[in-house]
């Protein structure tokens, strides 16, 4: 392991965050997990390059939940109700809607907010950190934190918004469509289902321009490398039928897979970057300093700047029984959920090891997120062979 001092300049971006490494195939910690959702078998949704994209096996799987692919299309996606809002892993549809997210909707976007007001597990906590001031990312984004970007989505709320991370896919060396973020930013969990109209924007707002300059801002201002509507989603079982409650928590992970709203080469093509995920879920004392990435919306933040926070991680356990999670010292607010946690590996190599899923409600000293072991690496695998051919 690098030491403290190195790590900043090593995740910061230059270096580490060009991210020509690839994945180093880590040792798995089954305790610290359980298996994902989702179904291997069962057909992506054919988000297209058109209009909204309600073709083929896409149109199909609508009709078969009793939707009119053309009432979709034409606003139906709006019904939140129970018979229509899918919940189950199989059942993921998202079709693109062009023009739908324009910079207006995408700055209008709240954040979905994340906290835990109790932590029944104790016995796996360490005391709370000290406050870590979240530090702005360095301008152009693409330069500093390609892989890093903005989330948006559509739940019964309004417009939504998150954080992701760019992530290597093993069975497509340099050319992953796939983006690593939280399950509460694509899946309501108990109370709900799949999120809609999901997409990714790499590198948002790249050079970091306030609220007011970023209204007259130019579209590649906005999303330099397009927006990336995601196809599929796969998250743990534990977040699709407990999620939202303690005892889900450390299984709050997701991961997309996505296409380009225009044009026809893969997310890590264009953006030139994407990191190895380690699934090796280390204990919080011997994973070191970890760095944690994301778009902060809620006050005192506007959602529209990229920060992050450097801090050792220490351990937090939300309900009995239930796996030990990160906790860092850190001030982003929600908006920041989502985004990735990196640490530097033996032998240099800078990869992502979690994922910002709650903070301390009333609040904003600490963040914490899911150790990922066997599970995660199951929804990881289940997206990489869906589209390996």
């Amino acid at each position: 392991m690098r030491s403290v001092r190195l790590i900043p300049a090593a995740l910061g971006l230059v270096t580490a965050l060009a991210l020509t490494a690839t994945a180093c195939g880590p040792t798995e910690t089954p305790a610290a997990d359980k298996p994902a959702g989702g179904t291997s078998g069962s057909a992506p949704a054919d988000a297209g390059n058109g209009d909204a994209g309600l073709t083929g096996d896409l149109a199909d799987k609508l009709r078969k939940h009793g939707v009119d692919p053309d009432k979709w299309r034409d606003g139906e996606w709006k019904n939140w109700d129970g018979d229509t809002w899918l919940r189950e892993a199989e059942d993921f549809v998202n079709p693109v809607i062009e023009g739908l997210w324009d910079p207006a909707r995408m700055q209008s976007a709240k954040s979905p907010d994340q906290t835990i007001t109790a932590q029944a597990g104790t016995g796996g906590t360490d005391p709370a950190p000290r406050p870590v001031r979240a530090q702005r990312e360095k301008t152009p984004y693409h330069r500093n934190a390609a892989p890093v970007g903005k989330i948006f989505f559509d739940a019964p709320q309004g417009h939504m918004v998150c954080s992701g991370t760019i992530v290597k896919d093993p069975r497509r060396p340099g050319k992953s469509n796939l983006v690593w973020t939280a399950g509460h930013c694509v899946h309501a969990g108990k109370k709900g289902g799949w999120y809609r109209n999901i997409t990714f924007v790499p590198a948002y707002n790249d050079l970091g321009k306030s609220p007011a300059a970023l209204s007259d801002a130019k579209p590649h201002e906005v999303y330099p490398y397009g927006q990336y509507w995601a196809d599929w989603a796969v998250t743990s079982n534990d977040w699709i039928t407990s999620g939202g409650t303690n005892q889900a928590w450390p299984y709050d992970y997701a991961v997309l897979h996505v296409k380009p709203q225009r044009g026809g080469k893969s997310l890590e093509e264009t953006v030139g970057a994407a990191l190895p995920v380690d699934f090796s879920a280390p204990a919080p004392a011997r994973a070191g300093t970890i760095g944690a990435w994301g778009y902060p919306q809620a006050a005192p933040y506007n959602g529209v700047i990229m920060h992050k926070c450097l801090d050792r991680a220490t351990r937090l356990t939300t309900a009995p029984a239930t796996p030990v999670m990160y906790r860092i010292g850190c001030t982003m607010t929600a908006g920041s959920s989502g985004g990735g946690w990196f640490r530097v590996l033996p032998g240099g190599k800078t990869a992502l090891v979690s994922n910002t899923s709650i903070g301390p409600a009333g609040s904003n000293g600490w963040l914490a997120g899911p150790q990922l072991g066997s599970g995660a690496k199951a929804a990881h695998e289940m997206v990489s062979k869906k589209f390996a051919g």
